[in-house]
């Protein structure tokens, strides 16, 4: 970047990042604002997003054209810069408090236009774009403005005319409430006038044991004592849990692997890269092995952990299985249309849409172990172990006691208790629903959609995201600790077309039956 982009603003809050016109906003408005700002009352800020105060969301899209500016500045600031969050600055109230109070949003500090080495991005472009996405890990954010960026990287890759990369502080909202926002904010490729169209809502609710319907009266005994069983195994599996939490937080620690980081030190970049999957074959597992498209997802990750594992070790033990965990987190928000969040913005009752952070999390056993004989193993595990946490009011559990620890503890121990929680366990994993057509952001169709972050104390990040008839996985990774991250995206590739293939087998064999 230019030598503007790379002066530090005369400040106490962190900025080094360059606006659309190319020099540095150094100009103090930010620090102005923020002190009148914090005059007014505003939202509280919540436990939850106080937790998140190093975590960031970084949302990477493929654009199928070169980028139009003047139009992508005015939708930007007509749609996103709307919302209230995308347009408030935390400040503290007169009793030390945290609140989200209103500033003015200039969008020429949150439009970036980086001037990249012209020689590498021509040698390399897809190259190119992962580096600078890396860097954005290594950056901090001005906090005397909105906590959010577009880097617009205007040349072409092999997936796209151009790359967008978002760059969102978590404390704004989870991945699920800014997915929503973002998909708020584009329209139908197909129909620019209507919004993009979802996976439909479920019709009940298949999920927790606990709002398991009770059976009529009418029903046989059995049926009765079944219900009432479920609850037994629901109060036993919470204890149980909970016990684990508490033991994680204590004592209880993965065994190093080549998975979990040594180290942490604040500021360690984070690669992220991403590869497409087949969203066809996912369900396809689904439906032959009657299970959901998560237990697949679960499956596949297992299977790519464990050959990227016994590859780079040389382990010759093929029979061992190693046990690691992963950090799950789960949306607590009731499931709502994006037409139903639009409707509320648009009559004013925004603050009824909740864009803050609604997570809870389970701790989630993974297995590394080789299954070549029978690749549907890696999915009949994932399916027991989901379906046994789904008997468990974990999830519910962890996020309330992290809201009230913050109260009790404060925001240092509880940081230092969460940040403890998540280094003792090894991977983040995550999977989020996308639109079923191509959508434009701002007039621009969209190629891709490729979310990941960094933040969290762990070496590696999974998530998938679908979109349109893709499953793309997302990685998160330290630099250090895998030097070959595309490697462990052919591993993914490879385990899902092993289990598809076994699927495939299994179908051949019912019809045949």
């Amino acid at each position: 970047m230019d030598s503007a982009a790379a002066t530090l603003r005369k400040r106490p809050l962190s900025v080094h990042t360059a606006g659309t016109n190319g020099t540095a906003a150094a100009n103090g408005n930010g620090v102005g604002r923020a002190g009148h700002a914090a005059e007014e009352q505003g939202e509280p800020v919540s436990p939850s997003a106080r937790l998140v105060e190093d975590f960031y969301i970084v949302v990477v899209i493929g654009i199928a054209t070169p980028v139009n500016l003047p139009a992508a500045r005015a939708g930007i600031e007509a749609q996103l810069a709307r919302y209230p969050r995308f347009r408030s600055i935390q400040a503290k109230d007169g009793s030390g408090n945290p609140r989200w109070v209103p500033t003015t949003v200039d969008l020429d500090y949150h439009i970036i236009y980086p001037k990249l080495d012209a020689a590498a991005v021509a040698r390399d472009p897809d190259r190119a774009v992962e580096d600078y996405v890396a860097t954005l890990s290594t950056r901090p954010m001005d906090e005397s403005r909105p906590l959010w960026e577009f880097h617009v990287l205007d040349f072409p890759t092999s997936e796209a005319a151009a790359t967008t990369a978002i760059r969102v502080h978590h404390s704004l909202g989870d991945g699920m409430s800014l997915l929503t926002l973002l998909m708020a904010c584009t329209r139908s490729a197909a129909d620019p006038a209507r919004l993009p169209a979802m996976p439909p809502l479920p019709t009940t609710r298949t999920g927790a044991i606990w709002e398991t319907p009770r059976p009529p009266a009418s029903a046989v005994c059995l049926a009765l004592a079944s219900w009432a069983w479920s609850f037994v195994l629901l109060a036993w599996h919470t204890v149980v849990d909970v016990a684990s939490f508490f033991a994680t937080i204590l004592f209880l620690r993965d065994p190093h692997t080549l998975f979990k980081r040594a180290n942490h030190e604040p500021g360690q970049r984070k690669r992220l890269v991403h590869r497409a999957l087949s969203l066809d074959d996912v369900k396809f597992v689904k439906n032959a092995m009657n299970c959901t498209v998560n237990d697949v997802l679960v499956g596949v990750t297992y299977a790519a952990l464990s050959r990227y594992y016994f590859r780079k070790t040389g382990d010759a033990d093929t029979s061992k299985e190693i046990r690691v965990r992963s950090i799950l987190l789960v949306n607590l928000r009731p499931t709502t249309s994006l037409q139903a969040c639009v409707n509320m913005i648009e009559s004013g009752k925004e603050s009824h849409v909740k864009w803050g952070n609604e997570l809870g999390f389970i701790i989630l056993p993974f297995h590394i172990g080789l299954h070549d004989d029978d690749p549907l193993q890696y999915v009949r595990k994932a399916k027991k172990i989901v379906d046994r946490k789904k008997s468990s009011l974990e999830v519910v559990f962890t996020h309330l006691a992290s809201e009230v620890i913050l109260k009790i503890f404060g925001l240092k121990a509880a940081g230092a208790i969460f940040h403890r929680m998540i280094s003792h366990t090894t991977i983040s994993f995550s999977n989020m629903i996308g639109p079923v057509e191509q959508v434009e952001f701002c007039g621009h169709p969209v190629v891709f959609i490729a979310p990941s972050g960094y933040g969290p104390p762990e070496a590696l990040t999974v998530n998938f995201q679908s979109y349109v008839n893709t499953m793309m996985v997302n990685l998160a990774v330290d630099e250090a600790q895998f030097p070959d991250p595309h490697e462990l995206l052919d591993d993914f590739v490879e385990s899902l077309r092993l289990i598809r293939g076994a699927a495939s087998s299994v179908g051949k064999n019912h019809r045949n039956d």
